[in-house]
């Protein structure tokens, strides 16, 4: 197991990930971020509290639910409702992008109502696509084999990245 993203650096890379999102919405005066379970959600936990104590955007958190090994075989759910994020611009989080699969079918349960724009952001992207997914705000781009996993620690005080 390599370390790849220590405490510290994960902290600089979320904390410019937000300053991003801000940049790229400045016009808005309101977001929805959308953490897949897991992961995911924490880190779109993190990225909304740096909006939020660094400018007046409102920002609505809201989690997608879904079984990430075999998205297909049960409901996909978002903790909001779908009324509330029409014509919004949405922004879908994760913290590894792999094949793409995830973030796809998240995006195919929000494609089911109107947006005004919907951009995704991951902290860590391995480029073994197999879906048409392309993050918009990334942390870390990194190459990998195909036999290697990266693991991400967001839940324990020393937040760490690891490629296994």
């Amino acid at each position: 197991m390599q370390e790849i993203l220590s405490h510290l650096q994960i902290e600089q890379k979320i904390n410019r990930l937000a300053h991003q999102l801000l940049e790229n919405c400045f016009e808005e005066k309101e977001i929805f971020i959308g953490g897949i379970q897991g992961n995911g959600y924490i880190l779109a936990e993190r990225l909304s509290n740096i909006i939020v104590a660094n400018s007046d955007l409102k920002t609505n958190l809201f989690e997608v639910k879904l079984n990430k090994s075999e998205p297909w075989s049960k409901d996909i759910t978002l903790s909001m409702d779908q009324k509330k994020m029409e014509n919004g611009y949405i922004v879908l989080v994760d913290d590894v992008l792999n094949s793409g699969k995830t973030m796809q079918y998240a995006l195919v349960e929000i494609l089911q109502f109107r947006t005004k724009a919907i951009k995704t952001l991951t902290l860590v992207d391995r480029k073994h696509r197999r879906f048409p997914i392309k993050a918009n705000f990334v942390g870390m781009s990194l190459s990998t084999t195909l036999k290697q996993h990266v693991e991400v620690d967001l839940k324990s005080k020393k937040n760490k990245a690891y490629l296994v």
